[in-house]
């Protein structure tokens, strides 16, 4: 079997900064898929608590158009709206 120079995975500023680094690169050049591991993450925890709110259907229906536009699930757009009206 042949054997592939990978390149090293560089150090990132911002989870940004990684986010437009994989658009931009394929992972292949980094990362052996040949040799997959597992990986277990026991200690994980939920980072959010789900809520209850009522929104008139509307109001729902017009998040529902935009968060649509902008290629986004309706619930993130509203966290997104929550979080810049702080």
């Amino acid at each position: 079997m042949k054997s592939i120079k990978l390149k090293p995975i560089p150090q990132f500023k911002s989870e940004k900064e990684e986010r437009i680094f994989w658009q931009t690169h394929s992972s292949t050049e980094y990362i052996a898929y040949q040799k997959p591991s597992h990986m277990r993450f026991p200690n994980l925890k939920l980072t959010s608590e789900p809520i209850t709110i009522r929104i008139p259907k509307g109001l729902l229906d017009r998040i529902k158009i935009k968060a649509h536009r902008l290629d986004v699930p309706y619930q993130s757009y509203i966290k997104q709206i929550l979080a810049s009206a702080m």
